[in-house]
């Protein structure tokens, strides 16, 4: 099979402008005539990108074998209407009373200890709801580690939106010496390090091939490689649509990575495989959640095996 392009070869699909846009648009007009106008600009969208096409039906297929067209433009609408969630869950103008929180009771008591912890997490619901949230408890804040060149832009545009905001962007091509030691701190003053179970990172990183779906895809490892180095736990954090708005979900995973020198990738290998299953599972409950469109069992032509 020919090598799959790198996700982050594909370009960025959000621009600057574009967010400000939608975001101005929901202010101006609301949210039911801003869905009114949203159908016709996802049509369009849908008609021009035929890669999004195969990309939303390869995954939707899998949970769904008879989707098509209409399941696929439910899944890119939904997605487009999540990204002004976004927007206002970083603003403080999401509705807190619409979202369900689950399992942040071990996550608040991880925090009393002064260490903060991993949080591993993937491209479904609206995780930026976590900011609304962690600014209800004093002193705790997650740094997101992306594999995006445009982490400094979009934190300026975090910082437009909300000034006090308790989510900082991190940059992140590679895991190397210093980056892993200004992790080390950020841990060590009580700081939760948030990272994507479910894209493999541009260089530098290593996977592991991964049941996911019926089928075997890369996962990344290196969110269990750094809870291994640092010696802090391991949580899941999930966002997925429920009812009028959205759940949030914690999880502990591990108190503590242990990566055997003789059996290093297999552990590593384990925690990818428990991750996998437990998104898997919530993607069964909200299959249009998961927001990876591009072709995710195929193999990037940059991915590194364990």
């Amino acid at each position: 099979m020919k090598a799959q392009r790198h996700w982050a070869a594909m370009g960025e699909s959000t621009f600057v402008a574009g967010i400000w846009l939608l975001y101005a648009a929901h202010r101006l007009l609301g949210r039911a005539v801003f869905r009114l106008l949203l159908w016709p600009v996802v049509l369009a969208y849908w008609i021009a990108q035929p890669g999004l096409r195969a990309h939303s039906l390869g995954y939707l297929r899998r949970l769904q074998p008879a989707a098509g067209w209409r399941q696929g433009l439910t899944h890119v609408r939904l997605f487009a209407e999540t990204l002004l969630d976004k927007l206002l869950a970083i603003a403080g103008r999401y509705p807190l009373d619409r979202v369900q929180v689950r399992g942040t009771e071990t996550v608040h008591a991880q925090s009393a200890t002064g260490q903060g912890a991993v949080l591993v997490t993937a491209h479904t619901g609206c995780l930026e709801l976590c900011q609304a949230l962690v600014e209800t408890y004093p002193g705790v804040r997650v740094n997101v580690l992306v594999h995006t060149k445009h982490a400094e832009s979009f934190n300026r545009i975090l910082a437009r939106l909300n000034p006090r905001r308790a989510v900082q962007l991190i940059e992140v091509s590679e895991l190397d010496m210093g980056l892993t030691l200004r992790l080390a701190e950020r841990v060590a003053a009580g700081e939760f390090l948030a990272i994507a179970g479910d894209r493999v990172p541009l260089r530098g990183g290593k996977t592991a091939r991964i049941p996911f779906l019926g089928g075997e895809a890369d996962f990344p490892v290196g969110p269990y490689l750094i809870a291994g180095l640092l010696g802090c736990p391991l949580y899941l954090m999930l966002s997925l649509h429920e009812g009028r708005g959205y759940a949030l979900e914690f999880e502990l995973l591990a108190d503590k990575v242990l990566l055997p020198r003789r059996a290093r990738e297999a552990a590593l290998a384990q925690h990818a495989s428990r991750f996998a299953d437990a998104l898997a599972a919530r993607l069964r409950r909200s299959p249009y959640d998961w927001f990876n469109f591009y072709a995710f069992w195929d193999r990037p032509d940059v991915s590194h095996h364990v």
